[in-house]
């Protein structure tokens, strides 16, 4: 049986960040995914869009990885919010912020290849690809994991196991651990399309009446599209030939980019609120989806996730520059402190938005409208709604403020 400090079950972008933001502590890590990075059903590391707030794009610097990505970072420098057929609007514009871009739009694909070689050959991180998860005991002060891989299943014994293995948490259902599941009864359609009179980094946010319709902006010009349509609509909007489906688009959305055309190929996925009430628990916790799954508006979640790695990472390197036990009460009280009460804020505020501007109630309709026109109207409100979705404010983690962790080890001392 190998023991392990740490044991990261989801080596995807949540868990794969993590890991590299812990290389250089010291700490002994084992990093356990299921899907080969190179498969083509590889969730993680698909043609899907990523929108990092600026709070993540430091993350990302302190990890190491900034600079992998940058080059297939597209900047959102504007949002643009609306809702069709109404009157309210607001501005975001980073110019008002004082920082270089609000967030940036970047290939999932491009932060997968990004720590993929972060992690080759690292001293004290191993990773077990593929390898998948059979069962998961606790035993005192260790966590005895099983997992299979073309080897044959092996055992590991951990001090801490982190999930960090997505919405459907293998983890989450070894321990029994129930999650609340709202599904929204809706669908998010993905694609990418090219406008002819694009206006580089603006994003625009347009609330209608079956959810938000999302345009970022991608390198080359092009846009990727978040369509959220009623569940019963999805078949028919997937099985519509390009150009009517682009016609489609475009009467949803207008002409704020000119006419549309290029669609790639669509995909979609069911929309649903996913809540762990407890993300710790003796010798493990849940971070990123596992621990909490938002609705995909003003582009949160992932960005939570990423929050959680930076702040878990930072109470793990405190704890072994202490030589204290990772996995110890201390330990995980310290994490849940600190991050309980942003992982339910965001999650209410994103489940709030996706019910509020589906409502056709008229008093309600009118009274969204004038919160849009009188956010856009009033430059401090306007500052503090781009600051919380940009991941700035509360308690900033050192990889936040782009520094990376770092820890001297000595022998491990009970807490």
């Amino acid at each position: 049986m190998q023991p392990y400090d740490l044991v990261i079950v989801g080596g995807g972008l949540i868990g794969g960040s993590l890991a590299c933001a812990l290389a250089d502590t010291g700490l002994k890590i084992a990093l356990v995914e299921a899907v080969a990075a190179e498969a083509e059903v590889q969730p993680s590391y698909d043609e899907r869009v990523i929108a990092l707030s600026w709070g993540s794009r430091r993350i990302l610097e302190g990890s190491g990885l900034w600079g992998a990505v940058a080059p297939q970072a597209e900047p959102i420098r504007t949002i643009h919010v609306s809702e069709r057929g109404q009157w309210g609007i607001t501005r975001l514009d980073q110019a008002e912020l004082g920082v270089e871009a609000l967030g940036y739009v970047v290939p999932a694909r491009a932060l997968g290849a990004a720590i993929r070689p972060a992690l080759a050959g690292r001293p004290g991180i191993e990773v077990l690809c593929p390898a998948r998860l059979l069962g998961l005991r606790v035993q005192g002060d260790r966590a005895v994991l099983e997992v299979a891989g073309p080897d044959g299943p092996r055992e590991l014994q951990a001090r801490l196991v982190v999930a960090a293995d997505g919405g459907d948490s293998a983890v989450r259902r070894a321990q029994g651990i129930v999650a609340q599941v709202h599904a929204y009864g809706h669908d998010a359609i993905i694609t990418t399309v090219t406008p002819d009179r694009p206006r580089p980094g603006w994003a625009f946010e347009r609330f209608t009446d079956t959810g938000p319709l999302a345009l970022l902006p991608m390198t080359a010009g092009r846009w990727s599209l978040v369509w959220t349509c009623r569940e019963q609509e999805t078949a028919g909007l997937l099985a519509l030939s390009d150009h009517a489906f682009l016609a489609r688009l475009q009467a949803r959305f207008g002409y704020r980019l000119g006419r549309l055309g290029q669609a790639a190929p669509r995909c979609s996925y069911p929309l649903k609120l996913v809540l762990t009430p407890q993300t710790t628990h003796p010798r493990l916790v849940l971070i990123g989806n596992a621990a909490q799954q938002l609705h995909p508006v003003a582009g949160q979640g992932f960005n939570l996730g990423l929050r959680d790695v930076a702040a878990l990472a930072e109470v793990l390197a405190q704890a072994a520059g202490r030589r204290q036990d990772p996995g110890s009460p201390r330990v995980l009280r310290d994490y849940r402190q600190w991050r309980g009460r942003d992982q339910e804020t965001t999650a209410t505020l994103t489940d709030t938005l996706a019910r509020l501007f589906v409502n056709p109630w008229l008093p309600l309709r009118l009274a969204r409208n004038a919160g849009l026109l009188g956010l856009d109207l009033l430059p401090p409100a306007r500052r503090l709604v781009a600051r919380r979705f940009m991941g700035q404010g509360g308690r900033t983690p050192r990889l936040a403020r782009g520094l990376g962790l770092g820890a001297n080890r000595g022998p491990l001392r009970s807490s």
